[in-house]
């Protein structure tokens, strides 16, 4: 159970460190530019929540499989494909956890007010200054909140990391998938042990998302 732990750990630490960046771009984009077309961006990116995970995970062996131009070109340029690896399931994570990372970020921006934004046009902020100076430092709540959400779906991930990773120890296995090998094979003391621990996780980041939320309200 520790190395499946341990993998999972690293899973969602990568996941939320690289969505943290990623959903801050794209955030940005939705929330305060006049980017044409940005309702069909939003329903591309909430199609993970609304998709069944074998669904997400069927397309993206489509993509990843020897047979496609990815990847044949991932193939080729690293010699091993990204199906079965460490790497194909953190990519894959990145895609399933998108939403949670982006919306709260989103929203978190749109909440700054106008008035703030104006005045610092008026000192003669630049779009790029007013988002750093003004529209980032007052967002922390929504960013922190998107951080402990990522981390939390990544963890429990199940349906999406099996048919992208398979089952490898050490490699692809992750505390989801290691609970489903416990119950398969009876072992109930172990999946009890691990699904509690899965459990103590969700609930530390719902926690987390529900103080940053009172704090930002407060505020």
């Amino acid at each position: 159970m520790e190395t499946a732990l341990l993998l999972s750990l690293k899973l969602s630490l990568l996941t939320t460190l690289i969505l943290l960046f990623l959903s801050v771009g794209v955030a940005y984009v939705l929330s305060l530019t006049q980017l044409p077309g940005k309702g069909i961006l939003e329903s591309v990116i909430l199609l993970p929540i609304i998709l069944p995970p074998t669904v997400l995970g069927f397309y993206m062996i489509y993509i990843f499989n020897r047979e496609s131009p990815i990847g044949a070109l991932v193939e080729e340029l690293f010699g091993r494909s990204l199906l079965f690896s460490f790497e194909g399931l953190l990519i894959a994570s990145l895609v399933y956890s998108l939403p949670f990372g982006v919306f709260p970020i989103r929203d978190s921006f749109q909440s700054v007010h106008k008035r703030h934004i104006e005045i610092a046009h008026v000192f003669g902020y630049s779009n790029l200054e007013t988002f750093f100076r003004v529209i980032l430092p007052n967002s922390w709540g929504g960013i922190l909140t998107a951080c402990a959400l990522v981390f939390a779906h990544t963890m429990g991930e199940f349906g999406v990391v099996l048919m992208v990773g398979g089952n490898i120890p050490g490699e692809t296995k992750t505390l989801s998938i290691y609970i489903y090998d416990e119950v398969q094979a009876l072992n109930y003391s172990n999946a009890h042990r691990a699904s509690l621990l899965l459990l103590l996780v969700s609930l530390v980041a719902l926690s987390v998302v529900s103080f940053l939320r009172k704090r930002w309200v407060v505020r």
